[in-house]
């Protein structure tokens, strides 16, 4: 490919172009040569070099065709960088992952537009990662990074929280992309844990309880657990009794504890419920 189109605005495409920026971004990375690399939406190769460069293995998921070929081709004698040329929310990133028995590190500047859901992509899989580094809109990084009891704390910054440590990096200008987004990002960085940090049973039920405790921002908690789908069994009043919760609160005023508790209470009710 002898030269590259213009980004596509319909992909939401806006490539980093600062060297001060990638500089940060690949330190702040910390790969190391015996570390499998996967690099999400490398668009036009940023940091795609400088990750190539140190990685013992470099895989690429590129949705955009034409770039997908331009990598192929950038890397065609070196066997160490795969290309994926797919969408990152299709593909089975799991399989993907498994082809290598190291934990991976992930870096990537994730298109607004679909950013929340490749987040929960990625928590799906945590036990298969040792580090990541992402930009991000900085809405969305203030969500993750968000203290209880404020707008910003919400579902991804609960469940997120659950097995990673994250931290900020840099705030990234809308001047160092091209074209220039209107909005701020924000580079974070997701250390996955060990154990989750807190024990919240059964896990599919926890992110019930979360996503119902938050699903009516301005309703209070009894009211948004009553729509849950374990209501029917663990009605909303009797759960937060148990826990010692005031069911006047709101999703956004409790702590990871708290959530644990309810979950926990739920999971332990219907284990009793289901050998009775």
């Amino acid at each position: 490919m002898s030269a590259l189109r213009r980004p596509l605005k319909s992909l939401g495409q806006n490539f980093l172009v600062d060297g001060n920026i990638i500089d940060r971004i690949i330190e702040a990375a910390e790969v190391r040569p015996d570390q499998p690399v996967l690099e999400i939406g490398p668009g036009r190769g940023a940091l795609t070099r400088h990750l190539a460069e140190r990685a013992g293995r470099l895989m690429l998921i590129e949705f955009d065709h034409a770039l997908a070929a331009y990598h192929r081709q950038q890397f065609v004698d070196d066997s160490t960088v795969s290309v994926v040329d797919g969408d990152v929310l299709k593909v089975d990133l799991g399989t993907l992952l498994a082809e290598s028995p190291a934990r991976w590190n992930v870096v990537a500047n994730l298109p607004y537009n679909i950013s929340t859901e490749v987040l929960f992509r990625l928590y799906n899989v945590h036990s298969r990662l040792e580090r990541m580094t992402l930009m991000l809109q900085k809405e969305v990084g203030d969500r993750l990074i968000a203290p209880p009891d404020c707008s910003e704390y919400g579902v991804t910054t609960v469940l997120l929280g659950l097995w990673f440590d994250i931290s900020r990096v840099i705030v990234v200008r809308p001047g160092s992309f091209h074209p220039s987004p209107k909005v701020d990002s924000v580079v974070l960085t997701f250390t996955p844990l060990a154990e989750p940090r807190a024990d919240v049973g059964d896990e599919a039920l926890f992110r019930m309880v979360v996503k119902s405790a938050f699903s009516m921002r301005r309703k209070t908690l009894s009211n948004c657990l009553k729509s849950a789908e374990f209501a029917s069994a663990v009605p909303s009043g009797e759960l937060l009794e148990l826990c010692g919760i005031d069911g006047r609160r709101r999703g956004e005023t409790l702590s990871l504890a708290e959530f644990a508790l309810l979950s926990r209470t739920v999971t332990d009710k219907l284990k009793s419920a289901a050998l009775s």
